[in-house]
């Protein structure tokens, strides 16, 4: 099953600009929302080095990932790769 790691910080503004898109993709394909201050430990397990990164995952195994603030076009393409 795929998952797509949406990971942010409350404190970044691109992160909140971002984060409606993201909230609207939830009804196309599952999206989990990670902020980095709350779960350090995450973050250092996906070697998350800026924010807002979105991850793409296939049974635990990344297979996607792109830094910054992308077009739904862009996410929903690293999804359906």
């Amino acid at each position: 099953m795929k998952q797509v790691l949406y990971f942010s910080a409350s404190w970044c503004g691109p992160c909140k600009a971002f984060r409606p898109l993201m909230e609207s993709m939830q009804n196309e394909i599952p999206v989990t929302f990670i902020d980095v201050d709350s779960s350090p430990q995450t973050a250092q397990q996906y070697n998350i080095k800026s924010v807002p990164t979105t991850i793409v995952v296939q049974n635990g195994v990344e297979i996607g990932r792109v830094v910054g603030a992308k077009p739904k076009e862009e996410i929903r393409a690293l999804y359906n790769r």
